[in-house]
């Protein structure tokens, strides 16, 4: 209970900052879901942080095509 807390205050504080691009807030958001789906599907600690990677990465190119057009 403790990680998952420790977690959601994190992204709670990353996704407070005005100042960011569209490619960070995809990154964030995309770290979120993918950790969040992690956590969900029962998923050790390694797998949750996979999972988080790869959908930060993930919405970190999309949020920058959307903000290069």
């Amino acid at each position: 209970m403790r990680k998952i807390a420790f977690l959601v205050a994190i992204v709670g504080l990353l996704g407070g900052c005005e100042n960011m691009t569209t490619g960070q807030k995809g990154a964030v958001t995309g770290a979120a879901l993918g950790s969040g789906i992690g956590m969900v599907a029962g998923g050790s600690f390694g797998q949750v942080v996979g999972a988080g990677l790869i959908g930060g990465a993930a919405g970190y190119v999309t949020g920058s095509a959307i903000g290069n057009k």
